[in-house]
């Protein structure tokens, strides 16, 4: 899942990117608010966590101007400031939760994940198709109720999959789920994830739409 991370933090921002790619998101990281506003406009994320003490401009700013144009786009604010108005206030501005620093990075998982949850994108901890599952919890995944080993591209990869069940997913939009923006991706990347995965799972689980994509379901 794409998320933009505006933080102008460098060391916290690095943190949490290393965080939250563990944990199967593609992170983009600016750390101003105008480049806040080109990379959404380039390349709309699922998410937004973003920092309202930004060098350039306030993040309160950057919300309202965003709102405008994606007003259903979920947004996680991240402030110094933590009396009740500043958290009104970002609330009233159109932010989906606030977090205020320090904090635990435990709790902003959890968040992203009720925001996930808001998306639709995740309907319940355990998705099934068949013999396979996926707990997207523990990112636990069974064949025939058997666990089975998987990196975790190959995971991003078969959840991004499986989240879109009977709908074809081109190679350039599971690159987007699997990789950060910048990242340098090998043309055949997502190719050899498919043939490594194939190898795991039930054969003929992962069809292959010539010259769209791939789908399961």
């Amino acid at each position: 899942m794409p998320v933009l991370l505006v933080e102008d933090d460098r060391d916290l921002a690095g943190g949490l990117k290393h965080a939250l790619q563990n944990e199967g998101f593609a992170v983009n990281h600016v750390t101003t608010g105008g480049a806040a506003l080109a990379a959404i406009e380039a390349d709309v994320p699922d998410m937004i966590i973003l920092d309202i003490g930004l060098p350039d401009m306030d993040g309160l700013t950057v919300l309202k101007r965003l709102r405008v144009v994606h007003p259903a786009l979920p947004v996680l604010l991240l402030t110094a400031r933590s009396s009740l108005d500043d958290k009104v206030a970002g609330l009233d501005s159109g932010a989906d939760d606030y977090l205020s620093k320090p904090f635990d990075m435990g709790e902003l998982l959890a968040r992203l994940r009720v925001l996930q949850r808001r998306l639709g994108t995740v309907k319940s901890n355990d998705i099934s198709i068949g013999t396979l599952s996926l707990d997207t919890a523990t990112r636990a995944v069974c064949v025939d109720g058997d666990p089975i080993e998987l990196s975790r591209r190959e995971y991003m990869l078969l959840k991004a999959l499986m989240e879109n069940a009977g709908r074809v997913q081109t190679r350039e939009a599971l690159e987007t789920k699997l990789y950060s923006w910048g990242e340098e991706v090998a043309s055949n990347a997502i190719e050899v994830h498919i043939h490594n995965l194939r190898k795991k799972l039930v054969p003929g689980f992962i069809k292959t739409v010539r010259g769209v994509g791939y789908v399961v379901g």
